[in-house]
């Protein structure tokens, strides 16, 4: 699956870096940007995921590299997500402004803020672990997840308060662009069935990205009603949490938007053609 991801991530990617038109775009520029996020991702996790069953535990030099980049990452999307929603309000709620507004530098600089944001999240984390833990701990082995490399119990309540904050703000921004998108689109007579589609996958893609925000407590409910072994209850939350949000990213934003869907369509079919040609 996470293979299938990648070439379909990949794809993505390659038809939007022969096409200017989608570089100029702030909308494409940011899907570019959740897709490399993405795919970033999805190999850390994948990696993470092999450790654990394999290794079970690593020096805490190379796990901290692997969990802080995936930290970063995983922070970043639902941010990007939320972004999206709001470009997309601004070109169809507010089109006059929309040329004024979402230009190529901000955009550029909310990326940027996007990664600040990740970072303010997260590396306080790590600076805590510095000061708390004894020396002996930075060169033992540890199981590399989250928990594992940030044992104190404190930064388990500032992140919960953290993503609680995080969770309001993004489905209150998902939810209020696009219901204000389907008024639009019903006032304008325009195709309302597809914005009020759009916000449904959008409701159950971040509910999903929302759920590692509860991650403790849902792998806790999943060994305890569902499965009896911790490697099988970790797996089933990397499948809901990290797999599944990430598999309708290319729906929504891939798929249905027609003009990047017509880029993708002529740059599959060319190097179909060329394949049989060369056959």
């Amino acid at each position: 699956m996470p293979g299938g991801m990648a070439f379909s991530y990949g794809a993505r990617t390659g038809s939007a870096r022969k096409d200017d038109i989608l570089y100029l775009n702030p909308r494409y520029i940011l899907f570019i940007h959740l897709v490399l996020n993405d795919m970033i991702q999805v190999t850390l996790t994948v990696i993470l995921f092999v450790i654990s069953y394999t290794l079970h535990k690593i020096k805490f030099s190379i796990c901290c590299i692997i969990i802080m980049s995936t930290l970063f990452a995983t922070e970043n999307t639902p941010l990007n997500v939320a972004c999206m929603a709001i470009e997309c309000y601004i070109a169809i709620c507010l089109p006059l402004r929309h040329s004024r507004i979402c230009t190529i530098k901000k955009t550029l600089m909310l990326i940027g803020l996007i990664w600040v944001t990740s970072m303010t999240v997260v590396l306080p984390d790590l600076f805590v672990t510095l000061a708390t833990q004894p020396p002996d701990f930075f060169h033992s082995k540890i199981v590399c997840n989250r928990a594992g490399m940030f044992p104190n119990p404190i930064l388990v309540k500032k992140s919960f308060i953290i993503h609680s904050v995080f969770l309001v703000i993004v489905w209150f921004t998902i939810f209020y662009t696009y219901f204000r998108i389907l008024f639009t689109a019903r006032a304008a007579s325009k195709d309302s069935k597809k914005a009020r589609n759009t916000i449904i996958l959008h409701g159950f893609q971040v509910l999903l990205y929302m759920a590692k925000y509860v991650g403790p407590h849902l792998r806790e409910v999943i060994q305890k009603h569902f499965l009896v072994n911790y490697l099988d209850s970790f797996f089933a939350f990397y499948i809901i949490v990290h797999i599944l949000p990430r598999s309708i990213s290319p729906i929504i934003y891939g798929i249905r938007d027609e003009n990047f869907r017509k880029y993708l369509n002529r740059n599959m079919l060319c190097k179909c053609s060329f394949t049989k040609i060369n056959c």
